[in-house]
């Protein structure tokens, strides 16, 4: 039964792909290169071979123990069985294990070594602990054992069926007790007609999340295999049998990660875990053992046809029974033959020692397995399409992202090659990033492709690896086609990402490409979307206003963004606005411009502006305003119930958050004035309530004082726009409104003019009142009075008076007495300079020269006087130069000699004396009133000190842009004259600074 169950669910290894990942490298001597190692000569004579972390561990039938190097020459070797052999070895944390059999003992004998001290009669490891393994009266010998990795636990098989366990084993190592002193054995397992062949310990696994943490141990007889629990919940029952097909001695083995056991059959390869048989690996024929090396079994057995044949010719022969073996390196987790090689000594040990495979025949010779490198291995199967493969075999050897990644590429590229688009997209995905997502994009561009390219993109953003480029490209492909689903999909549905990066708000594509695209493409619902679920305002109400034509909604959505949003984007779309939605846009830009928090409809609103509204032409006065362009708002009806759903719903799913009630500072309606231009009805509606709502004005009664503002910035903005408004509304009552309106206009606008400092505005609307009815003298008089109000404060208000009554001759023989006066004080003050007097006067044939000929006569005298002072200290500074270098020469001159008669020193005081010191400059010293290694004269030196600081004042006065630029404004060319004369402004200087 046994038999036809492997043959129906069993691998087979003829279906298994062979490779050559081993190289095959003889081992030898290191004394004699022509033979094997030394110690392995006569192979007969060695009974067991096991690795160790002190090295390879090599027994003898003579009862001895070597310990290899790599070199294979024992470092270390001791008598372990006295006139005996040793049978099995195992080697834990550098305490070793040995069971054999001696002369002296009747049974197999347990010994324990701690390779890590050393016995310093003997120089051998020192023996910590030996006792004799007898069950029962009758002995029986040892056929298996198994030991755990913690060496708490030591299994021991014997022949008839028995299985003996040592629990504690490494907590009975004390040094303080005899030697004899072992943990008292425990039969758990029991069957007399089937010998045990092989034991393991399924070593708990180091994954926490496993569901079985227990240490059991395999037990596996000629005829089954059983499962005992050692440790944890439930231990220290019976056997559980697994399955009821055993194999023969040698022929079970632990596979590399201590989690199933291995038997080895003549049908197949069985492994077994917890749970049971798992499906088998169909490999016939006789099997003579089986051992591990990393992740891979090693299969001994003699060849099919020397399995059938050649014991017959070895008969025939008389040379008895052929020993020619075969050795199988199968990788059973990639289901591959790694290495299939024939020995025709036969095989006599396996050995898995620095990550290599050795192969002791019988006689002697020893051959080393090098496994290739990886790199190796994976181009073999490249170059047989082989990509699973190696798939399989790079997570095998947990290689990291990049090699997987590349594996998937390079089956990408092989499905691309071969047309299976769909294929090669699914390797593609799986690089996403390792391999830059150009080199796939460029290969799926075609519009046959187009479906595969939605994918990959999709997966991109997914992951986050997406920038702006992939986005539109991804886009643009849900355009082309026309597959509103999955565009819906992407847009609206929340992306996969790490809670880290919700709360940093990332988003798996680019946001701005994303709209941008969405709106090139006719989206305007999606564009819309993403523009209002991202709070990107500007964004929204270009394509509600500019794509979609919804004004209403934009309107209700500037209502809700407040105030500081609603000013900016105002100035974009406030024109278009006020042409679609006049009434609700004039009513924002009002709400805009005089309350402060949110936009708000619940504000009662100012009646007074609908009274005054009358019809008029276009103002053509509108076309030198130089004003900011700014938005406008929305549809009264909708705009109302936004504000009613507003109120119930949370606003972050409806609207735009509106901030928090504050006292903020409202914008300047003279930024909204532009948008009025087409509009003149609802921009003296929009004035109006402006001025009532925001300062409480109105045309009757005209305030006597202006509001009270929080700071003079604020007082000095407010002054200004209160002045635009009136002004402007003034305007649209003179050139357009009712007859009423237009003289409280008149009347009103002169005394808002005082108010607001205007004073230039009322001289000049009495002097136009004038030009318009110039046979009238009230208007002249007007201006001579207001100057003499107004002028004291404002000198440049007498230039423009000079001017009119200046310009005909009918106001200067009215006015002759005021223009005098106004010449006069213009002396005094120092108003104009004499030639702009002159000027002003000669600009017509008005005035003559006998009104000014003694005021000219006066000017010509002061100035003839200021030019005779400048002369005297021109001459005076001319004598003073010439004396100066009159003296430089007689010092540079170097054939007259100097003679000094100076008889007192100039610093004490005192008669000079020699030793003294006398300088150039007349100067004389004791050379004891002189510091040491003085050069300079102390007096002269005073007094160029102060001259070079004068001099470097004046070097920092160059870099003092803004006092000299200040000292221009008031005097210009004093200003320029000094800094010449000081040095400021010289070439040398400029020279200097360009260089």
């Amino acid at each position: 039964m046994a038999s036809s169950m492997a043959n129906t669910t069993a691998v087979a290894a003829s279906a298994l792909r062979q490779f050559a990942f081993f190289d095959v490298h003889p081992v030898k001597d290191v004394h004699d290169l022509a033979s094997s190692p030394s110690i392995f000569k006569n192979a007969s004579e060695i009974s067991t071979v096991v690795s160790s972390s002190a090295g390879l561990l090599a027994a003898d039938v003579h009862g001895s123990v070597h310990i290899l190097n790599k070199e294979f020459v024992s470092t270390t070797s001791w008598v372990a069985h006295v006139g005996g052999r040793v049978t099995h070895m195992a080697e834990r944390n550098g305490v070793l294990v040995t069971i054999g059999e001696e002369d002296a003992v009747r049974g197999s004998l347990l010994k324990i070594w701690d390779l890590g001290k050393t016995d310093k009669r003997n120089q051998a490891p020192a023996l910590l602990r030996s006792a004799k393994i007898q069950p029962s009266n009758k002995p029986h010998p040892v056929s298996c054992f198994a030991l755990s990795s913690a060496l708490s636990f030591l299994a021991i098989g014997l022949a008839d069926g028995t299985v003996l366990l040592y629990r504690h084993l490494d907590q009975s190592l004390s040094p303080t007790a005899s030697l004899t002193t072992i943990p008292k054995t425990r039969t758990i397992h029991e069957s007399s007609s089937e010998p045990i062949t092989g034991l393991g310990f399924r070593e708990p696994p180091t994954d926490t999340d496993a569901k079985d943490n227990n240490l059991h141990l395999f037990i596996v007889t000629t005829n089954s295999v059983y499962l005992y629990h050692v440790s944890g919940k439930g231990s220290g029952g019976s056997s559980v049998l697994l399955d009821d097909i055993g194999c023969g001695l040698g022929c079970a083995v632990m596979d590399w990660r201590a989690e199933k056991i291995v038997l080895a059959r003549d049908e197949a390869v069985y492994a077994y875990g917890l749970q049971g048989r798992e499906p088998p690996y169909a490999y016939e024929g006789y099997k003579s053992s089986i051992h591990t090396h990393r992740n891979y079994v090693i299969v001994v057995s003699p060849p099919s046809t020397v399995a059938v044949t050649s014991r017959k010719l070895a008969t025939a022969a008389g040379g008895g029974d052929s020993d020619a073996s075969k050795v199988t390196v199968f990788d059973m987790e990639n289901k591959v033959i790694g290495y299939t090689g024939m020995s025709a000594d036969g095989v006599r040990e396996v050995i898995s020692e620095w990550g290599n495979i050795y192969i002791l025949t019988n006689n002697g010779q020893l051959t080393r397995l090098a496994e290739k490198s990886t790199s190796a291995k994976l181009s073999m199967l490249y170059a047989k399409a082989l990509y699973p493969l190696a798939l399989s075999l790079a997570q095998t050897q947990h290689l990291d992202e990049s090699y997987v990644a590349d594996i998937h590429r390079q089956h990408g590229d092989y499905l691309y090659t071969k047309g299976d688009w769909d294929g090669a997209m699914a390797c593609y995905v799986k690089t996403i990033g390792s391999v830059k997502p150009s080199y796939v994009v460029r290969k799926f561009l075609d519009a046959q492709r187009i479906h595969n390219l939605v994918t990959y993109l999709q997966e991109l953003h997914a992951l986050g690896l997406a920038n702006a480029d992939h986005t539109t490209l991804l886009l643009n492909t849900y355009t082309k086609l026309k597959d509103v689903a999955r565009l819906d999909s992407f847009i609206k549905t929340e992306s996969r990402r790490s809670d880290a990066a919700e709360s940093k708000g990332d988003l798996p594509f680019d946001l701005d490409t994303a709209i941008r695209v969405c709106r090139q493409a006719g989206y305007f619902e999606h564009a819309s979307y993403l523009a209002k679920r991202y709070g990107r305002h500007e964004e929204y109400l270009r394509v509600m206003i500019e794509d979609a034509g919804k004004y209403g909604e934009a309107l209700t959505y500037l209502r809700h963004l407040g105030a500081d949003a609603a000013e900016s984007n105002l100035a974009r779309y406030g024109r278009a606005m006020l042409d679609n939605l006049p009434e609700e846009a004039t009513q924002l830009l009002i709400d805009l411009c005089t309350i402060s928090g949110p936009l708000t409809m619940s504000e009662a609103e100012d009646t007074t502006s609908q009274q005054s509204s009358t019809q008029t032409n276009t103002p053509s006065y509108l076309s030198y305003l130089a004003l900011s362009r700014v938005p406008a708002p929305e549809d009264k009806a909708e705009e109302s119930k936004a504000d009613e759903e507003g109120e119930s719903e949370e606003p972050q799913k409806t609207h735009p958050s509106a901030p928090a009630p504050s006292k903020e500072k409202r914008p300047s309606p003279t930024l909204y004035f532009a948008h009025f231009v087409d509009h003149p009805l609802y921009f003296v509606r929009f004035l109006e309530s402006v001025a009532a709502r925001r300062w409480g004005q109105s045309l009757s009664p005209l305030p006597s004082s202006l509001p009270n503002f929080s700071s003079d910035e604020e007082k000095d903005s407010e002054e200004r726009d209160q002045a635009a408004v009136w002004n402007t509304l003034l305007e649209l009552y003179l050139d357009g409104g009712s007859q009423e309106q237009q003289d409280k206009a008149l009347k009103v606008s002169v005394v808002l003019w005082e108010k607001l400092g205007m004073y230039e505005d009322v001289l000049r609307f009495w002097i136009n009142k004038h030009n318009s009815s110039p046979s009238e003298s009230s208007a002249s008089t007007e201006v001579v009075q207001a100057l003499a109000r107004y002028g004291p404060s404002h000198p440049h208000l007498y230039e423009l008076v000079l001017r009119f009554l200046t310009s005909t001759s009918e106001l200067l023989t009215r006015h002759q007495a005021d223009v005098e006066k106004i010449l006069e004080h213009i002396e005094n003050e120092r108003i104009m300079p004499p030639l702009g007097v002159v000027q002003v006067l000669s600009r017509n044939g008005v005035a003559s020269v006998g009104l000014v000929k003694d005021w000219l006569m006066g000017r010509i005298k002061e100035a003839r006087e200021e030019v005779q002072t400048d002369q005297q200290l021109i001459n005076s500074y001319r004598l003073e130069t010439n004396a100066k270098l009159k003296q430089v020469a007689e010092l540079e001159d170097p054939i007259h000699a100097k003679v000094f008669s100076v008889t007192r020193c100039s610093q004490c005081g005192g008669q000079l004396d020699l030793p003294s010191v006398h300088f150039m400059c007349n100067h004389s010293y004791h050379q004891r009133c002189l510091l040491d290694h003085e050069t300079e004269c102390l007096l002269c030196a005073r007094q160029h000190g102060v001259i070079q600081e004068i001099q470097r004042n004046n070097e920092r006065m160059v870099d003092q842009h803004e006092l000299f630029l200040s000292d221009v404004q008031d005097n210009g060319f004093k200003a320029v004259a000094s800094g010449f004369g000081k040095g400021v402004l010289n070439m040398a200087r400029l020279d200097d600074v360009v260089a």
